[in-house]
Order: C-alpha cells, then sequence, then structure tokens
C-alpha cells in the first residue's frame, strides 16, 4: 500500500488526481491522509469527488473515503471492465481536472467518456480547451491519441458542461521539448454565453488580446470566436502560440469584476511571459506532462518556471513508478530509475 500525505508541498488536489490516474494504470493500492491541507476548504470536493467514482467505476475498485469533504481516501484497484464511463458534476468543478485522472490509464485502453456538469471554464483550474489544444496536441506527437469534443460549454458559477471523450490505445515515445523552434502560428478561442452576444463579448476578448499580441509577434493568428447556450452566463479566452516543436497556452476567464477587454488583455500577457522566460512549454501544461513522461520511461522538457504544482506531482509519479525526476534551471528530465 502507497501511503501519501496530502499535505505534501502545493497539498492541492492534483496529488489525489495524479495517484488516481497512476493507481489504475499501474494496479497500485494507495492511501491518502490530509486531502487538500493546502486549501481553505480541505477535503473531497465534487469535481475530486466524482474523479474518485468515475476511477472506481473504471476499475472496479475498493474504495473507503469517498463522500464529500472527506480528507482520508484507501483506493485498491482491481481489473478494469467499465470502458463507456458516464459522469456527472453537480457543480461548476473542473471538467478538465476530473479529466487528468482519467486520462492516465486510458492509454493502455480504447475508452469512452461523457461528462454532464462542470465547468469547461472554471475558476482555479485549466480550461478544457487547454487542455485539448494543449496538453492532447503535444501528447499526440508522442503516441497517445485521445479525441475530445465539447458538445456545450460550461462557466463559472453554475456549470452545465456536457463533453465527450474517445481515447484510443497508444504506445508513448520518449517526450522531449526543449526547443521551441520556429514560430508559426498564434491561435485565439474567444467562446461565451449566448446572452452576451448584446455585449460583443467574444470579439472584445479576443480584439484585446490581438493588440498585445500584434506588438510581440510577427506571425498570422488565427481565430475561432463563438457563443454557445450554455447553463451559466460567462466566458472565456484560450490562447496557444504554436511553434515548430511545442505549444505553449495562456488562458482567462471571465468574471463580473473583470471587462471582457481585460480578460483578453490578462491572457495575451501570460502568454507572452511564458515566452519571454524561455518556456518550451508553460508551466501549466509541464506538471501535465510529467506522469506520461514517466510512462514513456524518458523525458526531458522546459518551461518557463518550476512550480509547486511540478514538484509535487513529480514527488507523487515516483511513489508509484521506478523513474526518478531531476530538475534544474527550467528543465524538467525523467529517466527510468532502473538506469
Amino acid at each position: 500500500m502507497i501511503e501519501i500525505d496530502g499535505n505534501y508541498l502545493e497539498a492541492g488536489g492534483q496529488i489525489l488526481r495524479t495517484a488516481l490516474g497512476l493507481s489504475v494504470l499501474a494496479k497500485k493500492p494507495f492511501h491518502i491522509i490530509n486531502i487538500r491541507k493546502g486549501r481553505r476548504d480541505q477535503g473531497l470536493k465534487e469535481q475530486h469527488l466524482q474523479a474518485v467514482k468515475a476511477m472506481k467505476r473504471l476499475s472496479t475498485a475498493d474504495v473507503k473515503g469517498d463522500e464529500l469533504n472527506s480528507t482520508e481516501l484507501t483506493f485498491i484497484p482491481n481489473e478494469v471492465k467499465n470502458k463507456n464511463l458516464n459522469i456527472y458534476i453537480s457543480t461548476a468543478g473542473s471538467v478538465g481536472l476530473v479529466l487528468q485522472s482519467l486520462l492516465i490509464p486510458s492509454i493502455n485502453m480504447d475508452i469512452k467518456f461523457k461528462i454532464k456538469g462542470g465547468a469547461t471554464y472554471g475558476k482555479y483550474a485549466l480550461p478544457i480547451q487547454h487542455l485539448d489544444s494543449v496538453l492532447l496536441n503535444i501528447l499526440k506527437k508522442f503516441g497517445y491519441t485521445s479525441k475530445l469534443k465539447v458538445i456545450k460549454e460550461g462557466f463559472f458559477p453554475r456549470g452545465g458542461a456536457i463533453v465527450n471523450v474517445h481515447s484510443k490505445i497508444g504506445k508513448l515515445k520518449p517526450i522531449i521539448l526543449d526547443n521551441l523552434g520556429e514560430l508559426k502560428e498564434i491561435q485565439i478561442f474567444s467562446a461565451a454565453s449566448q446572452e452576451l452576444v448584446v455585449r460583443d463579448v467574444v470579439n472584445r476578448q479576443a480584439k484585446s488580446a490581438k493588440k498585445i499580441l500584434f506588438k510581440k509577434f510577427n506571425i498570422p493568428i488565427k481565430e475561432e470566436r463563438y457563443y454557445d447556450k450554455t447553463f451559466s452566463t460567462g466566458s472565456g479566452i484560450q490562447i496557444n502560440l504554436i511553434s515548430e516543436n511545442s505549444i505553449i497556452g495562456s488562458n482567462s476567464i471571465g468574471e463580473k469584476t473583470a471587462s471582457a477587454e481585460k480578460v483578453g488583455e490578462e491572457a495575451a500577457l501570460n502568454l507572452t511571459h511564458e515566452y519571454e522566460n524561455n518556456a518550451v512549454v508553460d508551466k501549466y501544461t509541464a506538471d501535465q506532462l510529467l506522469p506520461y513522461m514517466a510512462i514513456a520511461g524518458y523525458g526531458k522538457i522546459k518551461t518557463s518556471s518550476i512550480t509547486n504544482h511540478i514538484r509535487t506531482n513529480a514527488w507523487v509519479i515516483e511513489k508509484f513508478l521506478d523513474v526518478k525526476f531531476k530538475i534544474k534551471d527550467n528543465v524538467i528530465e525523467c529517466n527510468s530509475s532502473k538506469k
């Protein structure tokens, strides 16, 4: 039984999500205490609980502590039998965060997920568009194919998203992203709920971002601006810098206290910050890539800064897989510990 203290470093839900995914992948049970100890509202919240329940159904696991606000959990995975899962999130909890657990073991199987509820653009979490257009596109270069389709966007504070995912069996090659290469283009995805048409929100977000991006980058900008009939009023923007070798992503969500112009500006400034700090992979994607580097047996990526999310994820992964991470000068390298 692998013992995990959820109060380590970042002390958030990432520890649990990574542990769940690797537990099912490696068929190794774990016991975690102090779940989300570093958060004001400690314990399992809706999106964490639904991730646990989904992984429980996926692997017919024996589980203790799978209830709201629980700060302790025992998870013993068994055989994977259910390869067509329906998941429901009753709050505006992040769809992307639930998928972070599910996608890790999915590399070994052909599996489909349908998620109803939750947010595609929510607080304190990467938008589903970031997971789709950045993480999954990067992983595709190295042998992991997972297709994601947003049927309905979900915005904070009520959620209500509908997302379908189909992952196919893959074999990961070593993930090496230490050289950005030639810059190719910028992608802008600006989204909002239908009732915000009258305020021209998607256009205002995109135009504000473009003002900053035009000054910094002399490359083509491609845009997708769209409204959706959603359960909750809201908006969000995702911006990606596409290079010869990688993708750097940035995003921002709309809030009552921020104008549409401010939302677009924030995402654009964050993107330029990543680029100016020599990222080949943005710091938010970097920690999500670590499990796949370990599964491949080798990996080397360069990011803008080393966050506690990154250090925490490396620590958890080393408990489940025979790998060691080396972190130096914003470069993260993963090697098999057997070498």
